[in-house]
């Protein structure tokens, strides 16, 4: 894939991309945990209006 910036500018974003502070290592992406995290924030949420209704009945 071909860049549209001119070769100066390309030069430019290289060496930032390159940059120490650019270069992060990033842990795994875990779909289980997500999962788990919405599945609680659901279950706590239900819970919590359920809670709220029988304060209000």
């Amino acid at each position: 894939m071909s860049s549209r910036l001119n070769p100066d500018d390309q030069k430019r974003v290289e060496q930032y991309l390159s940059a120490p502070q650019h270069q992060v290592e990033r842990q795994p992406f875990r779909l289980w945990r997500l999962l788990l995290i919405i599945l609680v924030a659901v279950i706590g949420l239900g819970l919590l209006s359920r809670f709220l209704g029988q304060l209000v009945l």
